[in-house]
């Protein structure tokens, strides 16, 4: 499906119709630019890539300098495809957040939060092992047993237990487009969306 590259800037909120307060986020979204149109004859599959955000030539690399240069555009920090644009696309072309001009719900694809090592309780949501009280002290959040001792004599793969948590690629689905303000690039989406302030996400039709 078409979409556009942007950033996240924050959360606001804005009066409804109904005079009811909608919690929401504001993303700058674009310009983007043509950096490269694939096809099924040469590259198997057909897409859309585009680039966001200026990045300095001396941090670029001499084999993207000239993919950029083929497309007749500066050199850019993020690229990302996408599929399904109608009309004529050609290289170089810059679209704008007027793509979702029309559009009522979209698909906003992040890096979430990343948090760190986390014990069982907050990454699972476990409630802990045995009552807070008779001497115990030591094992109120606690995972509790692993797996029998004698048979099988092993801990199975994928049993829930503590470690890294975040900073996962997530899609949320069906976000209800506000509002669009062309004039400065923003996107303003009911309720909340996957990363932290200035994380780039992909906002799909």
């Amino acid at each position: 499906m078409p979409g556009l590259l942007g950033k996240k800037i924050g959360m606001t909120s804005v009066f409804s119709a109904d005079g009811k307060n909608v919690p929401c986020t504001v993303i700058e979204l674009g310009p983007c630019v043509v950096t490269q149109i694939k096809s099924v004859e040469k590259d198997g599959y057909a897409a859309v890539q585009l680039g966001f955000e200026e990045a300095k030539e001396k941090n670029t690399s001499k084999p993207m300098l000239g993919h950029f240069a083929k497309s007749g555009t500066t050199p850019k920090r993020h690229l990302a495809e996408f599929t399904g644009f109608e009309g004529e696309i050609n290289l170089g072309d810059t679209i704008t957040v007027d793509l979702f001009a029309d559009t009522a719900y979209v698909d906003v694809i992040g890096t979430s939060k990343g948090r760190g090592f986390q014990g069982v309780m907050k990454r699972h949501g476990f409630g802990g092992v045995g009552q807070t009280t008779h001497g115990q002290d030591d094992r109120a959040r606690k995972p509790g047993s692993i797996g029998a001792c004698s048979y099988p004599a092993k801990v199975f793969k994928g049993l829930r237990m503590g470690g890294q948590m975040g900073s996962e690629r997530v899609t949320t689905h069906n976000l209800q487009v506000l509002k669009v303000i062309p004039e400065h690039n923003l996107l303003l989406i009911k309720g909340s969306i996957p990363g932290f302030k200035g994380s780039i996400v992909s906002v799909i039709k």
